[in-house]
């Protein structure tokens, strides 16, 4: 078995993609207006090369999937270049899961996200997934608080 990555930046893959992990991981068909949302992200980052996307394949079959998000920050010491680069969209099909695709595309992520100049990596995880990040090398985060309330302040 050989696991294979490659970049992606054709907007049809990408929103089949996207769709395809709403789907799954989230556990929801998506909404017009965020696939609308979506296709404006990847018109707009895609090209200022603010996002960067992966597929992962298992002897040329499309199997999985992976994204870095890159933004800047005030730099500080823990974050010195201020660049951060946030992983998401990290997918495997269940049928190809426990086969090491998961760790080579967020090794494959987090080796671009050090060749960019990233200082900052991190990423949200499902409890099924902790263990694999923890492998990887992603520590807990104490200390983080994401305001729970956002539908509601933009009423």
């Amino acid at each position: 078995m050989k696991i294979s990555i490659r970049e992606i930046t054709a907007l049809p893959t990408l929103m089949h993609w996207r769709k395809e992990v709403i789907e799954n991981v989230f556990g929801t068909v998506p909404s017009k207006r965020l696939l609308v949302a979506n296709r404006q992200y990847y018109r707009k980052n895609i090209v200022n090369g603010n996002h960067v996307a992966i597929l992962a394949g298992i002897d040329g079959m499309d199997v999985g999937c992976g994204a870095i998000c890159l933004s800047e920050e005030l730099p500080s010491p823990d974050n010195p270049s201020g660049k951060c680069a946030y992983l998401m969209n990290i997918y495997v099909r269940k049928e190809y899961q426990k086969q090491g695709v998961g760790h080579h595309i967020v090794s494959w992520l987090v080796e671009r996200a050090r060749q960019l100049g990233c200082d900052k990596i991190y990423l949200e995880t499902t409890e099924g997934a902790r263990s694999l990040y923890k492998n990887i090398g992603f520590n807990e985060l104490p200390g983080i608080m994401k305001y729970a309330d956002i539908q509601s302040s933009k009423s």
